[in-house]
């Protein structure tokens, strides 16, 4: 489900559209800094407090603080909170899509495909390593309802899911289990183990990827042995 390094904010080619959140025609740069590089600064920063406190609480004030820089200059970058939040959001969720692609890319490993499940959670562990609260950006329930936000937070879940449903069917079906139902409730099992296991590496910062994924390994493991 990243080829880019963590925390990357790739250079838009000649003649397209800024992503959301970015304005084209600001200056290359502030205070000497390269304009990719504050960028990926104020992004970096923008996403732990997301990530920590929701869209709802997240204060641009402490945005700014952490990079150095001044409100009216994120401003100038992002265009308003609402801006800043959705290029967090497209970076995050470009980031979580390609681990989970890379991992199912990779083929099952065995016949019933029981292999998957690491493969998918060690590649969200090292993709998300450095940004640990960026999975609850895409998780945020603090995005007020039918707000663009909520929707482009939803159309990536949805993405998401839709990988989730892929590979607890193939999984199901290495077990010669054909049934939607099994398979959907499967998945939503799946999602709410990700997200638990998620909430469990951040309070625990002392865990590695590496660690958790030889956690993961373990627990697997557990629950398939009779």
């Amino acid at each position: 489900m990243d080829s880019t390094s963590a925390g990357a904010v790739p250079a838009l080619p000649p003649n397209t559209s800024p992503p959301p959140g970015r304005r084209r025609g600001r200056p290359a740069g502030t205070k000497g800094v390269p304009r990719a590089e504050r960028e990926e600064q104020i992004l970096a920063a923008a996403v732990e407090e997301f990530g920590r406190h929701g869209h709802a609480s997240a204060s641009m004030a402490a945005i700014a603080a952490r990079v150095g820089v001044t409100k009216p200059m994120i401003y100038a970058y992002f265009d308003s909170k609402d801006g800043l939040y959705l290029g967090c959001l497209e970076h995050i969720a470009a980031r979580v899509i390609e681990a989970i692609d890379t991992a199912m890319a990779g083929g099952p490993a065995t016949p019933d495909g029981e292999r998957l499940p690491h493969a998918v959670l060690s590649g969200l562990f090292t993709a998300l390593e450095r940004q640990r609260h960026a999975w609850f950006v895409l998780y945020d329930r603090t995005l007020p309802p039918g707000s663009e936000l909520r929707l482009a937070a939803q159309r990536h879940r949805e993405t998401i899911d839709a990988l989730a449903a892929t590979g607890t069917a193939a999984l199901l079906s290495g077990h010669g289990n054909e049934d939607p139902l099994d398979a959907d409730a499967l998945k939503h099992v799946w999602t709410g183990t990700v997200s638990a296991l998620m909430g469990w590496w951040i309070a625990h910062p002392d865990q590695s990827a590496r660690d958790m994924s030889a956690r993961c390994a373990r627990l697997l493991t557990a629950v398939r042995t009779p």
